[in-house]
Formats: structure tokens, C-alpha cells, sequence
């Protein structure tokens, strides 16, 4: 049976059902404990598990990430809390030298269940170092995998995924998607790592998207369908590793793709989904792959220009548009 819950609600029911069911997982951060989290997605969770298992961190990321990067080599799951992604940088050494690292260093030998997760990408007026989207870069990485989800029903599948995987996970969430409500069954389901959904069935044109930037691909599929072009939206979910077939053989169906998403146009992950499906899908194309990205600069604080910067849904039914009467 579904009910109704937040984004927040279902991270936190997903955790909480894994730390019930393996004693080995444990959450840790800034604020994750006595706080109940900075975006209460732990709330209550230090009442039921104790200080033992949701631990208050310094403000140090490093440090912690290199504690729990140690824990996971051990036999332990920890599931580390960012507070932002900005923050996590600080981190990097331990994600990108160690534990992405170590599996293939030790010859199989040493594995690193650990899920990194926090809030990613832009939350309105926040300012340039508080602002970025982070998937690209972590997807660059060899060795570790990257989630990005865009609903309660998704995040907690997902979370749950992740937590019983091998390897390191990013978890990438949102802060304006927090109180996002939706349904999520009461019984336990997990949602395959590297499974990408097709959230609108199409016969036109092919929209890719992911994470809150799925707001703008579906509100832009609804109005192109009251003018008669019909968009077929896929939802990524994981953007390593993507799940090409799902991409391919909806180009193959619609002959047109537009990709929609928060990165930076440089070494995006639509740079390289557009890669992809000319190398493997060019025949099908009726009209060049276009898409949509953040501006290529830092997020400025005023909110007419974090309007400008960021893909919406008038820019998006434009970019269909030119691809539903443009020839290739």
C-alpha cells in the first residue's frame, strides 16, 4: 500500500530500514544527530539507533570522510552526510584516492561499502560557492557510481540500492526537492542501480533528464502535448552507470533528442550522452541533439540572474521546438 510521504521521509525511512536490518550501517555528518540533520532528513533517527551509530561530526570533511573511508575497508556500511556537495570538495582526496581507488589497488581484495549524500546543485539565492551541480564530476570517476533521483518513490529504492552495494555511492540530492511529496509503498522494494525510467511515454522527440531538472522536462512535456507534439521523457536516475539502452531506443523510436540538466555545458553529462547517441543512434536522427544547461559561469546570488542561468521550461519547449522542424 502507498501513502503520501516527503523526499526527506523516504530517505530517512530507507536508511532507517537498513541500519534495522544490517548492524553494520551507520550514518554520520554535520549536524546529522543531536540536530536531527540540517534538512531533518535524520530526524529521529539518534533517538531510535544512539550516538554510536548517528554520529555528530566537526566540521571537517575530510577528516570524517577519511574515518568512514576506513570504517567501509573494515566490514563496516557507513552512509556519510554532506551538507551540501560544495562542501564535499574538501573531501575529494578521500573519495577520489581512496576509496574509489582501493578495490582496484588491492586486487579485489578490499572492497568500500560507503554512500556519500547531501544536498547538490542549486537551492535559489545561495551564492556561486553554495550552487553547484556535482554529478559530472563525480561520474568522471572510475570505480565509484552516481545517483541522482528525482522523487520520493525513486530516493528511497535507490538509497536502499546503495547502501547494500560494494562499491562507493554518490547520493545526490536536492534541498528544494526536500518536501517534495509522492507515493511510496509501506512494503520494502529496491530500484536497480543503472536502470534509468521512462517517466512519459512519446513518439516524437526524446527529453533526458534527471534529478529536480525533471520538473522542467515534464512541465515542458505537458504543454508541447496541448500543442500536439508528443515527448517521450526519460528520467536517468543514475548517471553511472547510465543506462544506454533505455536512451537509445527511444532516439530509435522518436529520431530526436533533447537533453535537459544543471551541470555546466563543459564535460557534461549531456556531452556525453550526446557522444553516445551519435556513435551508436546517428541513422535515427532526424535533426541534431540539442540541449539545455546551466550558464557557463558561477551562480550569482540575485534572483533574476539565477532565473537566467538555469534551464526552464519556456527555453525547454523552444529547444523541442527546433528539433521537432529542423532537418539533420
Amino acid at each position: 500500500m502507498a501513502r503520501l510521504i516527503a523526499f526527506r521521509e523516504a530517505l530517512r525511512e530507507a536508511m532507517s530500514e537498513e541500519m534495522r536490518r544490517d548492524p553494520n550501517v551507520f550514518l554520520m555528518g554535520e549536524e546529522v544527530a543531536e540536530y536531527n540533520g540540517a534538512y531533518k532528513v535524520s530526524q529521529g533517527m539518534l533517538d531510535e539507533f544512539g550516538p554510536k551509530r548517528v554520529i555528530d561530526t566537526p566540521i571537517a570533511e575530510l577528516g570524517f570522510t577519511g574515518i568512514a573511508v576506513g570504517a567501509a575497508q573494515n566490514g563496516l556500511r557507513p552512509i556519510v552526510e554532506f551538507m551540501t556537495w560544495n562542501f564535499a570538495v574538501l573531501a575529494l582526496d578521500q573519495i577520489l584516492n581512496t576509496a574509489s581507488k582501493m578495490l582496484a589497488m588491492s586486487g579485489g581484495q578490499v572492497s568500500c561499502p560507503i554512500v556519500f549524500r547531501g544536498p547538490n546543485g542549486s537551492a535559489g539565492q545561495l551564492g556561486a560557492q553554495h550552487s553547484t551541480a556535482f554529478e559530472s564530476y563525480y561520474a568522471n570517476i572510475p570505480g565509484i557510481k552516481v545517483i541522482s533521483p528525482s522523487n520520493p518513490y525513486d530516493a528511497k529504492g535507490l538509497m536502499k540500492a546503495a547502501i547494500r552495494d560494494n562499491d562507493p555511492v554518490m547520493f545526490m540530492e536536492s534541498e528544494v526537492m526536500y518536501g517534495d511529496k509522492g507515493e511510496v509503498p509501506e512494503e520494502e522494494y529496491l530500484i536497480p542501480i543503472g536502470k534509468a525510467d521512462v517517466k512519459k511515454q512519446g513518439r516524437d522527440v526524446t527529453i533526458v533528464s534527471y534529478n529536480k531538472m525533471m520538473k522542467v522536462a515534464l512541465g515542458a512535456a505537458a504543454e508541447l502535448e496541448k500543442e500536439g507534439i508528443s515527448a517521450e521523457v526519460i528520467d536517468l536516475r543514475t548517471i553511472r552507470p547510465l543506462d544506454w539502452p533505455t536512451i537509445v531506443e527511444s532516439v530509435k523510436k522518436t529520431n530526436r533528442l533533447v537533453i535537459v540538466e544543471e551541470q555546466w555545458p563543459m564535460c557534461s553529462v549531456s556531452s556525453e550522452i550526446a557522444y553516445r547517441i551519435q556513435k551508436e543512434a546517428f541513422d535515427y536522427l532526424d535533426a541534431p541533439i540539442r540541449r539545455i544547461t546551466a550558464a557557463d559561469a558561477p551562480l550569482h546570488y540575485a534572483p533574476n540572474l539565477v532565473a537566467a542561468a538555469l534551464p526552464d521550461v519556456p527555453r525547454t519547449i523552444k529547444l523541442v521546438k527546433e528539433v521537432m522542424y529542423q532537418k539533420k
